[in-house]
């Protein structure tokens, strides 16, 4: 802030000043010379309101007041902008109602197949339905929904049989609950369930809800991938840890915004806790994860339940990403839900040895050893998508 001189030293001097013979004035003569030679007659203080002049006393109470004023102003707007965009967002709770619920023997009715070359250049050939029928790499029963790679190719050189579904419908928010009895897991894999706009991406965001690499015993990665302007904090309401704080796809290899799991939310260690729920929160105030062992989930996530759920009251969640510093509404749009087991890629491979210590080449190992996959199958009790009028 500028400041304005409200005193200005006051000096009176004679109305006829006397000037030595030389033409000089005293005072110019005594510039410089020894205090002892300088007159140190008193003269008004600056900083003593009692030696100034009446205009000025003015002119400084002016001040003061525009001063307060302009304090009191900051103060007021600072409180205002601190309401209008809090630290944190409003997750207060919404009312949901079940839209949809698939599962059993009509559960693959409600996706597409892709069978066109894979879009994260991973070593795949995605098969159509048709195929993926009759070699049993999906199939669905009662209680189960199986998506499976295939674990019979010996010879897979131009990469291994799986399959990637689609759902037909597209989602601006909602609530979703992945009930799954067995995630995929081994050497090579890069299995994951999430969701996106096929055909606007990055544009319209990319939510990973259920993903890992290779043998899936580090635990499940939740991530955002968006366009540019989303980044989260390090800190936020949330049980899980923090892999990356940028969303855009353009940073950091892609590798978004990642909250990682325990252990146990993923592969062999979940499965034998015979499964869990994956549930994700879309909406406008932000992104929200939580995992649930199978057994002992809140009791309106229980299977079959018709009770509304209400995530405000399942604690923290594992992965918050809130909208603070990413509008959540205009990041995320279109979303359809995928499931897929992919091979190899840039992700399992860049881990491949390094992390998981798997052996040889990824591609090569994927190609020949057909039996390492016989544990690479989602196993999908249902799929529950709740909406709400908010």
């Amino acid at each position: 802030m500028s400041r304005n001189p409200l005193v200005r030293r006051l000096v009176t001097m004679q109305e006829n000043k006397a000037f030595l013979p030389d033409g000089t004035s005293p005072e110019t003569a005594y510039q410089g010379a020894p205090m002892d030679n300088m007159d140190m007659s008193p003269t008004a203080s600056k900083w003593n309101p009692k030696g100034w002049q009446k205009k000025w006393k003015i002119t400084a109470v002016i001040a003061a007041v525009i001063l307060i004023i302009v304090i009191i102003v900051a103060a007021v707007e600072g409180s205002k902008n601190s309401k209008s965009k809090p630290d944190y967002p409003d997750y207060h709770a919404l009312n949901y109602t079940l839209e949809d619920r698939w599962q059993g023997t009509n559960f693959f009715d409600n996706f597409d197949y892709h069978s066109s070359p894979d879009p994260a250049n991973g070593f795949v050939n995605y098969v159509d339905q048709a195929t993926a029928i009759s070699t049993n790499l999906t199939y669905a029963g009662d209680s189960s929904a199986f998506l499976r790679a295939d674990s019979k190719d010996t010879d897979a050189k131009n990469g291994r049989n799986s399959v990637r579904i689609t759902s037909k419908k597209q989602f601006h928010s909602g609530l979703f609950v992945f009930d799954i009895k067995h995630t995929p897991y081994g050497c090579g894999t890069w299995p994951a369930v999430w969701m996106a706009d096929p055909s606007d991406w990055p544009g319209n965001g990319e939510i990973d809800v259920v993903e890992t690499v290779n043998q899936g015993n580090t635990g499940n990665q939740m991530a955002l991938h968006t366009s540019k302007n989303c980044q989260m904090k390090s800190r936020r309401a949330q049980t899980g840890t923090v892999h990356g704080t940028n969303c855009y796809n353009g940073t950091n290899d892609n590798a978004g915004c990642a909250v990682m799991g325990a252990s146990s939310s993923y592969g062999a260690e979940a499965n034998d806790d015979g499964g869990a729920v994956y549930a994700m929160e879309l909406r406008d105030a932000g992104i929200r994860m939580w995992i649930f062992n199978r057994d002992s989930p809140p009791g309106d996530l229980r299977a079959n339940n018709d009770t509304t759920p209400d995530p405000s009251t399942w604690g923290l969640p594992i992965a918050d990403f809130p909208s603070t510093d990413c509008d959540i509404g205009s990041h995320f749009k279109n979303q359809s839900i995928i499931a897929n087991i992919d091979f190899c890629g840039s992700w399992a491979n860049s881990v491949y040895t390094s992390q998981f210590k798997c052996p040889g080449k990824c591609e090569d190992f994927v190609a020949k050893n057909a039996t390492a996959f016989e544990k690479a199958y989602w196993e999908f009790a249902s799929f529950r998508i709740y909406s709400t009028d908010e």
